[in-house]
């Protein structure tokens, strides 16, 4: 059970990365009558409905009890105000992260926002070395060297000619690159933080996750009135909200409870090769299907260095067993 349940996660994830960055980009450039949805209120949305699924996971971690459910939230969530204002700090860093995903996404094609955000490997492994004094492996650290490179070459300037001038990119690449490595630095440091944390306690991941969602929602709905109030009180919180719009929101808020699962059950090797297949599927339908990348050689020089590198940061020795003498 323990192994199915490991690639089933890991399916889950390679599921959720790939369709939430296509969907996010899709619904972020189509052309349509009205008012485009507000990403800062599809943010909240999110948040909203994590805090529903984890409340849901806590209810069935307990028994199913209405009443269990209520004292497990009173005890660990309301008589312990220190503990869940320690959540502050890694929620309004991920609130910042994930509207940063869709300014990213609106301005760079699927395929080179799914290389570019592996740099959060980078930071995540500096912010756990200075952080959490981690000491990485001469693997890892030639890893995020290969890493490094790789992106390099992905964001390389090429004349070669593109389909995005066709108004795929809705404003400036220069925007988009800016993005999604403020979310790379974002995401570093909030997961070592989130981290940290988790190690310091023993309350529940679903827990963690409630209270990141609280503070998220609170942080999120501040982002809206100062952006985009005028706009929300002219055409409402869910004005250009579909089909469309409800399945990025539900895809972003599986995103926090998959990688969870993924820690439970996976290893790092596996969640390496299931981020590998993301960026793969990506440029796929990023080329076949939104039809808003041209690869060029560089490009998939850069995208195997990528993947090379997150499984070699993933990779673990075995030490070598001298065998001794009877």
């Amino acid at each position: 059970m323990a192994s199915h349940l490991k690639y089933i996660s890991l399916s889950i994830l390679v599921f959720q990365t790939t369709s939430l960055v296509l969907t996010m980009r899709y619904s972020r450039t189509l052309k349509e009558e009205g008012p485009r949805y507000l990403s800062s209120t599809a943010v909240v949305a999110a948040e909203v409905l994590k805090i529903i699924a984890c409340i849901f996971l806590v209810y069935k971690d307990n028994s199913c009890s209405v009443r269990a459910l209520n004292r497990v939230l009173h005890d660990e969530i309301i008589n312990k105000p220190m503990e869940t204002l320690k959540l502050a700090i890694p929620s309004g860093i991920y609130t910042l992260q994930n509207n940063l995903l869709y300014v990213a996404l609106s301005n760079l094609d699927a395929a080179t926002y799914q290389v570019t955000y592996q740099l959060k490997i980078l930071t995540t492994a500096l912010f756990s070395v200075s952080m959490l004094q981690k000491r990485l492996t001469k693997y890892q650290w030639l890893s995020l060297l290969i890493l490094m490179a790789g992106v390099t070459l992905v964001q390389w300037p090429t004349d070669a000619p593109s389909s995005s001038s066709k108004e795929v990119s809705v404003g400036s690449r220069f925007v988009g690159l800016m993005a999604v490595l403020t979310a790379c630095f974002s995401s570093g440091f909030a997961g070592v933080y989130f981290e940290k944390i988790l190690k310091e306690t023993k309350q529940s991941v679903w827990i963690r996750n409630i209270q990141l969602g609280f503070f998220g929602g609170i942080f999120g709905l501040m982002g809206v009135f100062i952006y985009d109030g005028d706009r929300v009180s002219k055409e409402g919180f869910f004005q250009g909200y579909n089909n469309l719009t409800w399945t990025v929101v539900a895809l972003q808020a599986l995103g926090g409870l998959v990688i969870a699962a993924v820690i439970k059950y996976a290893d790092n090797i596996l969640k390496g090769f299931a981020t590998s297949l993301s960026i793969i599927l990506s440029t796929l339908i990023s080329y076949f299907w939104l039809q808003d990348f041209v690869p060029t050689s560089v490009f998939f020089v850069g995208a195997l260095f990528v993947i090379s590198a997150t499984f070699l940061y993933g990779y673990n020795p075995k030490p070598s067993v001298n065998p001794t003498k009877a």
